[in-house]
């Protein structure tokens, strides 16, 4: 059979449409990358991200990447402008350091929405989230100061988020007791496992028998020194659920279903309703942030210390009291 000059063309043309649909669905496709300042293999911190992450592709279908970096400022502004060029419309740097990399990156992508983890900062296309840590650290300030003598902080870098969770810590036990003795410490990083569990331990030998590590990946070295030490040192749970690495010291724990708050502005901004400030997530939003009891190990709050602690956390809540004020 021989084709006319016209079928052929017409041909060719329904061809191209065909050929066409798929590649214009695909520049539509919804694109999120994460920065991550470690591995996403690690309990804590870095895994939240990653958790974060896969809520966004479940829940809203979309196409993600993620990328494992150290902490080099370089290399985070080259990770989000690699995402950007790629035509990723969310880029979530989780982390306070990764800050200034988007803010830098962000005058070259209007289009892209480079959000913050533990920032408070919004500036067009850059949007902070923050989960105010002062607020469950606060309870466990209170807990601290009820049943101990003498708290430990131990931190990985001096950076906004510890602090805001170290103020709330100190803020709530200052208020049952201002003379409580609570001794602070930074170790600088937050891979360095023995750095952690070294200055836990330090804290332990000079009194403490309350101790909170609060370290991104090397958080489990605090842990790992609250457990050898034997369990009258008490601890809570941060993050993740450390249960495992301290079954006799936990009274505690602290979660952020962070993921679920990512899922959400993301959606918003999928939607074309992004932000107009940074997200504060708090006490008030009880799918994102938990402070649980632990029912099931050696030592355990007594009932009229949780009674007491529920009451604060409602008021938290409400906003009456300011937990993360210095």
């Amino acid at each position: 059979m021989r084709l006319s000059r016209r079928t052929f063309l017409e041909g060719v043309a329904a061809l191209s449409i065909a050929v066409s649909i798929p590649a214009m669905a695909q520049a539509e496709d919804f694109k999120m990358g994460l920065l991550v300042p470690g591995s996403v293999s690690e309990e804590g911190w870095n895994r939240i991200g990653y958790d974060a992450l896969k809520g966004v592709e479940s829940q809203l279908g979309a196409k993600i990447s993620y990328v494992e970096l150290q902490q080099n400022p370089a290399s985070f502004e080259k990770a989000f402008r690699d995402y950007a060029s790629q035509g990723y419309k969310v880029i979530l740097g989780h982390g306070f350091e990764f800050q200034d990399a988007a803010l830098e990156v962000a005058q070259d992508y209007p289009d892209t929405y480079f959000l913050i983890s533990s920032s408070a900062i919004h500036e067009g296309n850059v949007i902070g989230l923050n989960t105010d840590t002062s607020q469950p650290f606060y309870l466990m300030g209170v807990i601290a100061a009820k049943m101990g003598h003498k708290a430990g902080l131990v931190g990985g870098m001096e950076i906004p988020p510890i602090q805001q969770a170290f103020t709330g810590f100190k803020n709530g036990a200052k208020s049952v007791n201002p003379d409580f003795p609570i001794s602070e410490a930074y170790i600088g990083n937050f891979t360095d496992t023995t750095a952690a569990k070294e200055a836990a331990l330090s804290m332990i030998s000079q009194g403490a028998d309350f101790v909170v590590p609060n370290a991104s990946g090397a958080t489990v070295g605090g842990y790992q020194a609250i457990a050898e030490s034997g369990p009258d040192v008490r601890t809570f749970s941060i993050f993740s659920d450390f249960t495992p690495v301290a079954p006799n010291n936990i009274l505690g724990l602290y979660v952020a279903d962070y993921a679920q708050g990512v899922v959400e502005v993301a959606r918003a901004i999928k939607d074309g309703n992004p932000p107009t400030e940074n997200v504060v997530f708090g006490l008030k939003d009880p799918k994102v942030i938990s402070f649980t009891f632990r029912e099931d190990g050696p030592v355990t709050v007594p009932e009229d210390i949780r009674a007491e602690v529920k009451a604060i956390s409602d008021k938290i809540a409400a906003g009456e009291i300011k937990t993360d004020t210095p």
